[in-house]
C-alpha cells in the first residue's frame, strides 16, 4: 500500500481538479499572456517536480532516456496516427447524438507570437501528462503490485479523470487515447514518441478547430 502514496500524493496535487462544470459551448479566446504564466507557474514546476523524483531513483541512463533518436519520430508518427483515428472516431460518434465532442477549450491564436506561446504550451503539457501518466505510473507497476493491465487500467483512470471537464465525449476520447499511449509506451519505451505525438494532437485541435 505505501507504495501508491507517493504517485496519489502527486496526482491530488498536481493534476486533480474538482470539475465546477463541463467545456462551455462557446470556446474562449486564447491568451498568450494567461498561457505564459500557466507555463511558468504550473506546468514547467509540475514537470520538474515528476522528474525530480524519478531521478532520485535511477539515472536517465538507467532509465533509457536519451537525446530523441530516429525509433522516438517513428513512435510519434505512430502515436499520433491513433490519437488522431480515436479523435476524429469520437467526433462523428458523438455528432451522431446531436453533440459535439468537447475536446477544446480556447479559440485558436491568431498573432504569431500566441501560436508560438501554443506550441510551447502544448510540447511542456505533453511532456509532463506523458511523464506522469505513461512513464512514471508505467515504470513504477512492479513496485505497486501492478501486471501491464492493470497498470494501464489505473494510468488511464486517472488520466481521463483529469479531462472529466470536457464532458462525457471528452472522458471518453481521454480514456481511449490514454489506452493507446499506454500500451504503446509499453510496447516500445518512447517518452519522446508518445510525448512529441501528444502534443502534436492538441495543436492541431486549435488547427482545424
Amino acid at each position: 500500500m505505501r507504495s501508491f502514496i507517493e504517485p496519489f500524493i502527486i496526482y491530488w496535487v498536481l493534476f486533480f481538479r474538482i470539475p465546477v462544470g463541463f467545456a462551455p459551448e462557446e470556446a474562449l479566446e486564447f491568451s498568450w499572456t494567461a498561457e505564459t504564466e500557466r507555463i511558468l507557474m504550473y506546468t514547467l514546476p509540475s514537470l520538474a517536480l515528476v522528474w525530480y523524483l524519478l531521478l532520485k531513483a535511477k539515472s536517465l541512463g538507467e532509465m533509457g532516456i536519451k537525446i530523441p533518436q530516429k525509433k522516438d519520430f517513428i513512435v510519434a508518427c505512430l502515436a499520433f496516427s491513433a490519437l488522431t483515428l480515436v479523435g476524429v472516431t469520437i467526433s462523428l460518434v458523438s455528432a451522431q447524438f446531436g453533440e459535439a465532442a468537447a475536446l477544446r477549450q480556447f479559440l485558436r491564436p491568431q498573432a504569431l507570437a500566441a501560436w508560438a506561446v501554443l506550441a510551447v504550451s502544448c510540447v511542456s503539457s505533453a511532456y509532463l501528462e506523458e511523464s506522469f501518466f505513461r512513464f512514471y505510473l508505467l515504470s513504477r507497476k512492479e513496485e505497486m503490485g501492478l501486471g501491464p493491465h492493470r497498470a494501464v487500467l489505473v494510468s488511464t483512470l486517472l488520466f481521463s479523470i483529469c479531462h472529466i471537464y470536457e464532458g462525457p465525449w471528452g472522458f471518453l476520447n481521454a480514456a481511449l487515447s490514454g489506452v493507446v499511449l499506454a500500451y504503446i509506451f509499453l510496447r516500445f519505451r518512447s517518452l519522446h514518441g508518445i510525448a512529441m505525438a501528444h502534443a502534436l494532437y492538441n495543436i492541431l485541435a486549435y488547427v482545424l478547430g
